[in-house]
Parts: C-alpha cells; structure tokens; sequence
C-alpha cells in the first residue's frame, strides 16, 4: 500500500510539474548569412540548467516553468542576446531572433564553432545538403557510435565502399586502391607499401579524426589520378575548454585465445619499434644472431591506451589559440588456420597445395598534435602526425611444395617469419586569409617521409628425406632453388613535398546583398622521390647426399649454424653471387629509384543562377612526369623507364532545388589513373604460393564518370538518397597471370576500355526521439536511429593478349598473356555492397546514458585477378560480418564501452572459377574489446 501512495504521489508531482510550464519555441537566424538559419546555437534559461540548441533549421523547442525569466540566445564569436519574457501555464511563446557577429571578432572565429560540430551528423548532413557538387561526410560523432576505431573501416560505413581483405585499403564503387586518392586535410598522403598509391587506411585511428570527406565525384581542385574517390581526413581539431582524457582497455580474437599456445618470431620486441640489419660479414661465415625457430609467446590478450587532450587561449582582443593533443597504442594478437594454394592449373591442379596455420601480433602507436592561431580575418593551422605500426608473423605451411616436381606427394614443411614496420611522419602548414568579402586566400604546404622496413624475413623449406614417403624423415636433401631458405632485408623510404595555393573572389550581387558569383584559380604541386632497397640471402644447400635428417622441424638452429657451415652442407649467398665470386658487388642489393613531380593550375567558377538553379564549372591542367630506374635479378646491369604525360581534366557539377528539404545534383568530370612504381619496375617479389613482376610498359588509363543524385532532408539528422553513376575506362590496368615458368602474376593495361554502371541508395532516419523533462528541468533524451546504404553495380571490361604483346614489345619489354575470356568484370568490383545499423540511446540521468549500435555490413563476389590460359577468374567470396557495440556514460567523467566484432565469423574464401579449386580459405576470428575512459 505505501508503494502504491507513493508512485501515486509521484505521478501526481509530475503532472504538477507538467501543468506548470509553458512551452518557448523559435528559429534563430544568421544576420551573416543573410537572415539564413543558424543550426547550433544556444538557447539558455539565464540562472537555470535548462536549454537546448537549434536544429538544422535553426528551430528550437524549450519547456520553462510558468513567470518572469530571461533567455540567453548564444552563438561562439556572435554577439549574445538577453531578452525578458513571461510565459503563462499551458502557454506556446513563440520568439524568433537574428544573431550577428560580435563587434570586433572575427567571423573565422564562427568557422572554429562550425568545424568542432562538423563532428556531428547534423552538422554534416546539413553542409552536404548546402554544397553544389556530390560529397559524402562521416564524422566523428557517428564513428564513435558504430564503434568504429579505424579510417578504413569508417569508410565501408558509408555508400558503396567495402574494405580489401588482410588490408586497409578500400573499394570505392567496386574500384580499388589505383584508382582512389588519399589525403590529409586536403594535402596528400604518401603510400606505406611499395605496390600501393595509397596508405593503409587502418594504420589511422579514428582518435584524430574530426570527420572524414568522401568525394566520389571529380572537381578541379582536386588531384586528378583518381576516379574511384577522393578520401579527405580531416584531423580533429579543438576549441572548447581545456579538457584532459585518459583511455585503456583490453580484448581478444576468438580464434587467437582458442589457441593452447601461441607463437611468434626471435627478435621483435611487443613495442613494434624493432629495427634489424644484416651481420657486417653475412657471406663468410654464418654471423646471423637471430633465432630461425619459432617462439612461445604469453597468453594472446589484446590492449589499448589513449590520453588527449585540448584548450583555448585568449591572446589579446582579436587572437585565439587552439591546441589539441592524441596520443595512443594498441595491439591485436590474430591466429588463421585453413588452406592456401597456388598456380592452379586448367586441370584444376594446385602445384602449390598447403593448409596453413598464422599467428600474428600487430601495434600501432599513434601521436597528433595540432594549433591554430585566429587573429581577425587570419588562420594559421600546423597539424603534426606520427604513425608507427608493425606486424609480425609466424606462418606455418604443410603439404605440396610443386605437385610435379618437389615433394609430389605431401609431406613438406613451409615456415616463413615476417616482422614489418613502418613509419610515417606528417607535417602541415595550412593558412585561410580572408582580405575582404570578396576576396580569399588559402594555402598549405606538407613534408611527408614514410619508412617501411621488413627487417630480417626468414624462409625454409623441408621436404621429406624419401619423397615416395610423405609422412616419413625431412631433410633438405631434395632442395631445388637457391631462394627456398634465405633471409631477406627491405627497406622503402618515400618522401614528399607539397604546395597548394588557392585565391577567389566573389562577385555580382544580387538584390538581397548576396555574391552570386565566384572564381577560383589555384595551383597544386607534388614532388615525390621513392627508395627500394631489397637483400635476399639465399642458403643454398651442398653435398646433398650427406644432408643429416632434421629431427625437429621446430628446431631448424641445429642445422643453420657456424659447424655445418664448415662442414659444407651449405653456402650463402645473394642473386649476385657467393664468396667465391669474383664480382666485388655480391653485397649490392636490389634496387629501384623513382621521382615523380606534378604540377597543376586550376581555374573553377561557382554560379548561381537563379533561387534553385547553381552550378560549378572547372578545369584543370595537369603536367605529370614519372620515372624509374632499377637494379634487380631480373636485370643486373640495371634499367630505366619514364611516363611524361599532360592532362587536361574538366569537370562540371549541378545543383538543382527541387524545395526546402530537397536536391537534384548531376557532375560530370574527366581524370586519369597512374600506375605505381613497384608496378613498373622490374623486380620480382615472392610469396609462399605466387610470385610477382612489374611492367615496366605500364602507362597511364584514361577515366570518365558521370553522377546523377538526389537527396531528400526529413530532418537534421536524416537523409533519403538515391544515386546512379557511370564510368568510362581506357585502357584499364589489372592483374592477371603472365605467361611464364613459374606463373608470376603482373600488371597489364589489359584491354581497350571498361565500363561501370551503378545505383546507390540511402537513408538515415530517427524511427523515435522523445524527451522528459525531469524535476530540475534536465532533458533526457531517448531515441532510435536507422541507417541503410545499399549500392548496385554492374561492371564489364574486354581483355586483349594480343594488345598487351603489342604494346609491351614496342615498349621495349614483351611481356605475353593469354586471357581466359574476351571480357569480365572489373577487379574487385562486387555487384552489391550493403551496410545498414540500429542505434538506440537512452539517458538515465543527469551524465547516466546508454547507447547501443547493431551494424551490418555485407559485399557479394568479386574478382581478385583475372584468368588466364584457361583457368578461371581468382574469386573473392562474398562476406557478411556482424558487430555490437554498448557504450556508457556512468559519470560526468567516467565512460566505458564494449564492442563485439565479426559476431558472425564468416569462413573468409578465394576460388577459382570454372576449376571451382578453393585456393585459400580461412576465419578471422571474432574480436571483443572492453574499454574505459576518464574526463579530468
């Protein structure tokens, strides 16, 4: 009973409370912008913890107690408003104001207020709907709700991008790391990875991130080698109060803690700052200190730590400072097991048949830090980035090592050890100049320096001693090649200087004071210098008829060491030679050198024609020179090659207002893609079951796309869009097998031209948004989010050998393949990419809340590499993973957060088709992480 009277006493207090207030509504306005909406003010009971904020259309909704009360509408670097009002019970008061900016203070400093809530997806959306051409924005507000911890994975959140497989590269409407360019704050990225143009997206934690740019279609400011999309990271930037914040957390990979033991390589230390080099002496006597034999390692629980922080500093009158600091490292223990083959022939006979077990520890150690300084009209922004990730690996093969000559019948032992690190240094200047209302000047210059290391690769190869008796002896008596145990050392070092200039000015005003006009001219410049070095020490086996048995396959330093060297039983040497040679330069390594230097000038013109009607018309000239020069064991007296070409690339976008909350957009635009250095040079990488060789005949394809989109705006936070695009590709560049001994896989402008057709759709929508006022007129909020993206597409390109024989001959380097099919689709293009998540957020109480998100994510088949002499296409089985993440506010300072990942743990599988051979099939492993966090 006294339950009873006292729920009953509650209800009746809240209906008391209720039927005590009024309602205050409104839109605030921007005098700045023309009396347009301004999104994000604020709207404060003076003396009370009550307000809100506007919406995207600057409305606004507050519930205030019935009397006399002051409202404070607000807005950083606007000048703020007090009024008086009185509202009675039950009463709607309706109160539009214009803010304007303070006397005195810079209108950037409203630019500080905008790029902090670019962070938001109202404030993104709202940009989205506001720009002429066709952009895609993720910020960090949706990323950390997805549970999203790196740049690679936030993009296959958004429409018609999936994520390559044991990569941080990404897909953009089917077209993958070629034809996409990657940059940070509009300045250019360089390639962690000798074969890539772009970095890996995962090395980037999204604890930098403020939003994330996606433009899949082509402007003239843009960089032209692209026709896939341009990904800009924007680096967080901060402009609140000072604040200080420390992150740890910890989790597993399912399939790495299913393991009893795991393993990991001699030398690498858990930091990822490991370097290696070779012993001074590597050929006269065995100087290698490191261990050939695989090491237990403790129990395979991953980790993570972050601290960050920021302030604002008032430095007179008219002069802001902004600082923002990150720091952090993580680490993930991953084990694969399944099969792995190679060169599969039309008889659907793997040569190389293996199953496969892989233990790998990955770190990333991440530090930004960032400044701006606002003085008046004036931005100056330095951003500075450093990234230090490694991977080691233990990869255990057994089975076939060459199904016709080499252990025909099983029984061989593969183990091969990789620790690879990387290092990237960004630094960014970046400056904004307003100089009147109509004329602005933008500019930025970055130093960029990556070095990627793989320090100490250790490879041998054991077949049995009698290989009529597989599961018999092993030893390395039936050794065959040089390369089958060696030690090999890589290092790349890339270094790039850029510049980008920009000055536009406004013109034509119309009747309400606003410029309907705007040109643009700008200049960018790319100075890029490449350096591979590559040593192979290859052991090479002798006197085989005394080769002793290997007894222990985990104990490979009883055999590789000093006594057996003095005995004979092998010698060391490089693709040059051994000890005995009378060449004085067995040492030098292999070797390629490339400089690349862009120039462009752009001129663009930003138009509106009438209330509904806009446009932007461009064009760009790019004059681009490439060359290459190498020393490998394919060619040791050395070579060169160079690409000069001249583009010019325009591009028209359109915008037309069907009505308030709705847009029709069509751009058109003309680029090129060009190919990558380790494409083009003569150097010939090996894998465990492929091998690879560049083309130095490789040149440059021709791109031309065209987009059609509309976008429908229910609310700030929702979009309904629908999307068709078209590309036109010549001379498109893919992988395929070359026709060779060893079917070595290369690079090939493979036919005349290829073609893409798509639809993409999406929508984003608040299925409900409620709020209870609580007894000290706190709102708490709870709410249910929907997104879904959905893209379709249908790709096909012809295939020609007899253009590829054609033109690499002329070139100077014949090179022949002999394609399976005259057409297919294009590589890694799938037919359908599907994303789609559920968000549901409740606040308990004041800094008490819940936020829990399903995320789906899914992508259909799609071609690896193309099929040639008779054998089908390599396929890419299609994969649908599966993740929560909870997240929780338990204090004003305290959060914590759990995440689920690849809940499903699909079976991840390559085939080739028309001899439907499974050629590589493992799970990745589920990963579960628990996190806390402090705000001080």
């Amino acid at each position: 009973m006294k339950k009873f009277l006292f729920i009953t006493f509650l209800a009746f207090s809240q209906l008391l409370v209720a039927q005590s207030q009024g309602t205050l509504k409104g839109i605030l306005s921007d005098k700045e912008t023309n009396n347009e909406p301004l999104p994000f003010a604020n709207v404060l009971i003076k003396g009370t913890a009550m307000g809100t904020t506007t919406d995207f259309d600057g409305n606004y909704v507050l519930k205030v107690p019935a009397g006399t009360h002051t409202v404070v509408f607000s807005f950083l670097g606007y000048k703020t408003i007090e009024k008086s009002i009185t509202i009675a019970v039950g009463e709607t008061l309706t109160i539009n104001q214009i803010l304007s900016a303070e006397e005195g203070v810079s209108l950037e400093e409203v630019v500080v207020r905008s790029f902090k809530s670019k962070e938001t997806v109202s404030a993104l959306l709202l940009e989205q709907k506001k720009a002429v051409t066709i952009q895609t924005k993720i910020g960090a507000q949706e990323l950390s709700k997805k549970g999203v911890s790196d740049v690679a994975v936030a993009l296959t959140k958004t429409t018609g991008i999936s994520k390559e497989q044991g990569s941080g590269g990404v897909f953009v409407r089917g077209l993958g790391d070629r034809y996409n360019v990657t940059t940070l704050n509009g300045l250019p990225l360089p390639s962690n990875n000798a074969s890539r143009k772009n970095i890996d997206l995962d090395i980037f934690s999204t604890d930098i991130v403020g939003y994330i740019g996606i433009d899949k279609t082509y402007n003239a400011s843009n960089y032209g080698d692209f026709a896939g999309a341009n990904v800009d990271i924007a680096s967080k930037n901060y402009t609140g109060k000072g604040f200080f914040e420390v992150g740890v957390g910890s989790g597993v990979n399912s399939e790495a803690i299913s393991q009893s033991d795991f393993y990991l390589t001699d030398g690498p230390n858990t930091s990822g700052f490991y370097k290696k080099n070779y012993p001074a002496f590597p050929l006269n006597n065995y100087n290698f200190t490191t261990s050939w034999d695989r090491e237990k390692t403790g129990t395979p629980i991953n980790s993570s730590f972050s601290i960050k922080g920021g302030d604002s500093y008032s430095l007179g009158e008219n002069t802001k400072l902004n600082i923002f600091a990150v720091a952090s490292f993580d680490n993930e223990f991953k084990f694969k097991e399944g099969v792995s083959r190679g060169s599969v022939n039309v008889s659907g006979v793997a040569r190389r048949d293996y199953t496969f077990k892989s233990y790998a520890y990955e770190t990333n150690a991440t530090f930004m830090g960032n400044m701006v300084l606002k003085h008046k009209d004036h931005t100056f922004k330095y951003n500075g980035l450093g990234v230090n990730t490694s991977s080691q690996k233990q990869d255990e093969y057994a089975g076939t090592v060459d199904i016709f000559d080499y252990a025909p019948e099983g029984g061989a032992f593969v183990q091969r050890q990789t620790f690879e690190r990387t290092q990237l240094i960004v630094h960014q200047l970046l400056g904004d100049h307003r100089l009147s209302d109509q004329f602005q000047v933008n500019w930025g210059g970055s130093y960029n320096f990556v070095d990627n290391k793989v320090p100490n690769r250790r490879q041998v190869i054991l077949t049995p001693d009698n290989w009529d008796i597989p599961e018999g002896p092993k030893s390395f008596k039936q050794t065959n090649n040089e390369s089958d145990n060696h030690r090999f050392y890589q290092n790349l070092e890339e270094e790039e200087v850029a510049a980008n200039f920009a000055t536009s000015y406004k013109f034509n005003k119309n009747e309400d004071e606003e410029y309907k006009g705007k040109i643009t001219l700008g200049y960018n410049g790319r100075f890029k210098n490449v350096k591979f070095r590559a040593t192979q020490f290859n052991f090479r086996i002798l006197d085989k008829s005394n080769q002793p048995i290997i007894s222990d396959i985990y104990n490979l330093d009883a055999y590789f060491n000093q006594d057996n060297f003095n005995a004979g039983l092998f010698e060391i040497k490089t693709f040059r030679g051994g000890l005995g040679t009378t060449s004085t330069n067995v040492l030098l390594p292999q070797t390629y050198d490339g400089d690349q230097t862009i120039h462009a000038g752009y001129v663009s013109l930003e138009y509106v024609f009438s209330d509904k009607f806009s446009g932007v018309f461009g064009v760009r000239g790019e004059d681009i020179n490439q060359t290459i020069s190498w020393t490998t064991s394919l060619d040791p007296s050395g070579d060169s090659s160079a690409l000069n070409i001249f583009e010019i690339l325009p591009a028209i976008s359109l915008k037309y207002i069907l009505n308030d909350d709705q847009n029709l957009k069509f751009a058109t635009s003309k680029t090129y893609t060009l190919p990558q250095y380790k494409e083009r040079a003569l150097f010939q990488y090996e894998d465990v079951t492929q091998a690879y060789i560049g083309n130095p005949a490789l040149y440059a394809s021709t791109d031309y796309n065209v987009d059609l989109k509309w976008d429908y705006f229910p609310k700030s936070s929702e979009i309904i869009s629908l999307g068709l695009f078209g590309k036109y590709i010549q001379n498109p560049i893919n992988e395929a097998t070359i026709n060779s001994a060893s079917n070595d896989i290369s690079w090939v402008n493979s036919g005349d031209k290829a073609t893409a057709f798509g639809a993409e759709f999406e929508i984003r929508k608040t299925l409900f948004d409620k709020e209870v006022e609580t007894d000290d007129y706190t709102t708490l909020k709870n709410n249910l989010t929907l997104g879904f993206n959905a893209s379709y597409m249908k790709s096909n390109q012809d295939l020609d050998g007899d253009k590829v024989v054609k033109e690499t001959t002329e070139r100077g380097f014949p090179m022949s393949v002999d394609f399976t099919n005259d057409e297919s689709r294009i590589s890694g293009a799938s037919d359908l990419l599907l994303n789609t998540d559920v968000s549901y957020f409740k606040d308990f109480k004041n800094n008490k809340s819940l936020q829990t998100t399903v995320a789906y994510n899914y992508f259909s088949d799609r071609i690896f590499a193309l099929g040639t002499e008779g054998k089908g296409d390599l396929i890419d089985a299609g994969v649908g993973t599966l993740d929560l993440i909870l997240k929780g506010k338990l204090s004003k300072n305290f959060g914590v957060s759990l995440t689920a990942k690849n809940l499903l743990n699909p079976t991840i599988e390559r085939k080739q088709e028309t001899q439907d051979v499974v050629v590589s099939s493992y799970k990745a492993g589920m990963n579960v992480k628990l996190s806390f966090s402090y705000n001080f």
